[in-house]
């Protein structure tokens, strides 16, 4: 099950003012508004995202997630907010970011990429493009710039900024505070900075700081457990009996030497279910036979289990929040 740190919602509901009860919404995410903030106390991904959704009944959040970003300071991300400050310039510090991202979420990773204007900070989120995913990833682009902010020498702005969600009922308050365009309907989201911007020295740029804090961080990445072995062979089982019609829990457990009342309990033990394993193997699987123009669309469709390929691209779009057709064609223009 993906998860994300519970800073991100406690600083959601600190920023929605009192248009909302704080201890009621973060209790709805199993945060106890009463315990300390600590970063790495986490929480489902899915409870965030429905933790935002019902403050939006109730607030308006056009502007929430520009204001939840720009209180983001780097001593709220522990050694990883030292990192970045020590880093001698901002592209050192989005590396870092772009290296360590799992210290402290589970549904996001970072990207580096050389752009004719400058370099891209590129957020990689998937899923469905729902209204709590789509604020959370406003307020991770606007974490990063007020990060940039943090550490900049001088003003900084970024050339554009990038979200592939629709634009919301008002976006120049979100022009206003990057200080640049804000494209939306985009095909990734990121933040543009200029290669100035990313050459610039940091205010406090420390190289024998930096290579010591990293090595704090190497320690606590190789304490990530990897996805457990049961889950490994489970998903290679269920891939492998994609196309011959939806997998059964019975029949993966048989391949994997067990009873389905066991293979149940130990997927529970990962706070996995069968169906979100399934889903999850699904959605991957897509992903990459997706890449490889050896298969047409009908037949990835057919090999992630879908009897008809319009069933398959509207699952594909609740997943990632576009067509395949789409993602092979952004994924094609990538790789040249």
């Amino acid at each position: 099950m993906p998860y994300v740190t519970s800073l991100f919602a406690r600083k959601m509901v600190a920023a929605a003012g009192a248009g909302i009860d704080p201890k009621t919404t973060l209790a709805a995410a199993g945060i106890d508004h009463d315990a300390p903030w600590d970063p790495k106390v986490m929480i489902p991904a899915v409870a965030y995202y429905d933790m935002l959704e019902a403050m939006a009944e109730k607030v308006d959040v056009t502007e929430l997630p520009l204001h939840v970003g720009a209180s983001m300071r780097c001593d709220d991300y522990g050694a990883l907010g030292l990192a970045w400050k020590a880093a001698p310039t901002l592209e050192g510090s989005c590396s870092r970011v772009e290296r360590y991202a799992r210290l402290w979420t589970g549904v996001v990773s970072y990207e580096l990429r050389d752009n004719p204007r400058g370099t891209l900070f590129i957020l990689h989120r998937s899923g469905e493009r729902r209204l709590g995913l789509r604020l959370s990833n406003e307020a991770t682009l606007a974490s990063a710039v007020s990060l940039g902010r943090e550490v900049c020498p001088v003003p900084l702005y970024p050339v554009e900024v990038f979200a592939q969600h629709a634009t919301p009922k008002s976006k120049a308050f979100h022009e206003t505070w990057f200080g640049c365009p804000v494209t939306f309907g985009a095909d990734l989201d990121a933040v543009l900075f200029s290669k100035e911007a990313m050459e610039r020295s940091n205010l406090l740029g420390d190289e024998g700081i930096s290579r010591y804090l990293m090595s704090h961080l190497d320690a606590e990445l190789a304490d990530i457990p990897n996805a457990p072995p049961l889950v490994v062979q489970a998903k290679d089982a269920i891939a492998q009996a994609l196309n011959e019609g939806g997998p059964k829990m019975t029949d993966i457990a048989k391949s994997l030497g067990l009873s389905a009342r066991s293979f149940h309990r130990r997927l529970s033990e990962h706070g996995l279910s069968f169906q979100t394993l399934t889903e999850e193997t699904r959605r991957e699987l897509a992903e990459g036979l997706l890449r490889d123009q050896n298969y047409s669309l009908a037949d990835v469709a057919f090999l992630v289990g879908f009897s008809e390929q319009s069933s398959f691209t509207r699952a594909f779009k609740r997943w990632f929040g576009k067509t395949p057709a789409t993602y092979r064609k952004t994924y094609s223009q990538k790789a040249v």
